[in-house]
């Protein structure tokens, strides 16, 4: 009986997770497996009922478009799950009973960490796009003292959930057309201020259009974030560097979600210092 973990979703044939984990359980030498299953929403009950009872099942990451649905189907929610609102992980806990948890805020903010350890006089980040990524990015960046402003096709859906998330933070939504334009605002350029600018939307992705961002919206000494995955190498940051901005890719964000979601699954941690090894392997 051999001990696994899952990611669901639909469609779930194009992730990366079942690659991640396996290469470090391999290194690790445990005797596990990770897999990729389809689950539709429709099919959500059923699966989690069938897992729960199968001793051998580890938990499962969750993805499109399930990170809402199966909130109502667990029996708890972990601080993170309950302060973004949405779930990326479940696993059986004391008498196997389901809870969720969110890992994606974490994997956000891994490779930020030594510049957020840093002391600052303003923080601010422009974030593109209000779906499942956003909301754990926004709930990421309030956390550490950043002032947001989220641009969204709909920018009552972007004032919504600055609303929800972060309510009284000053805060401001915008529409993604606000900043497909040139501008000539004056940013403040003082040392000290730290300015990000985060694509957290599909925009970029293979089948999608770019994302149309004018890099003169974004102040000098910003660090461009694409969570995209593939292409890894997008149009956004792309001319990210072409403006002479710092980058960071979409690889990032999801080992180092993968990583939080493997200590839970497996009980060990992710083996790091493969990171390079891994990155090679994943844009074969």
């Amino acid at each position: 009986m051999t001990p696994f973990a899952e990611v669901i979703g639909n469609p779930i044939a194009q992730s990366k997770s079942p690659t991640i984990h396996n290469f470090w359980l391999e290194k690790l030498g445990i005797a596990a497996e990770y897999r990729a299953t389809c689950v539709t929403q429709a099919e959500l009950p059923h699966y989690l009922a069938k897992r729960q009872a199968d001793p051998a099942w580890r938990g499962c990451n969750v993805t499109m478009p399930l990170k809402l649905a199966v909130m109502p189907l667990l029996s708890s929610l972990d601080t993170a799950a309950t302060r973004i609102g949405a779930v990326n992980a479940v696993y059986p806990a004391f008498d196997r009973l389901l809870t969720g948890t969110n890992t994606d805020a974490a994997g956000f903010l891994e490779p930020l960490g030594t510049v957020l350890a840093e002391r600052h006089l303003f923080r601010m980040a422009r974030v593109m796009g209000a779906g499942g990524a956003a909301r754990a990015i926004v709930a990421a960046l309030t956390g550490h003292g950043m002032v947001i402003v989220l641009a969204a096709r709909d920018p009552a859906k972007a004032r919504a959930l600055l609303d929800e998330l972060d309510p009284g933070g000053e805060h401001h939504a915008a529409s993604l057309d606000h900043f497909a334009d040139p501008t000539d605002f004056v940013f403040d350029d003082r040392d000290g201020c730290l300015d990000l600018v985060v694509n957290a939307s599909p925009l970029g992705m293979h089948g999608q259009p770019p994302l149309a961002f004018d890099f003169s919206h974004a102040p000098p000494g910003s660090i461009a974030y694409d969570i995209v995955t593939d292409p890894l190498a997008t149009p956004f940051l792309a001319a990210a560097r072409a403006a002479g901005l710092k980058t960071i890719d979409g690889l990032a964000m999801l080992i180092g979600q993968a990583a939080a979601a493997f200590e839970i699954f497996f009980g060990a941690p992710a083996p790091r210092n493969f990171d390079a090894e891994l990155r090679k392997l994943l844009t074969q």
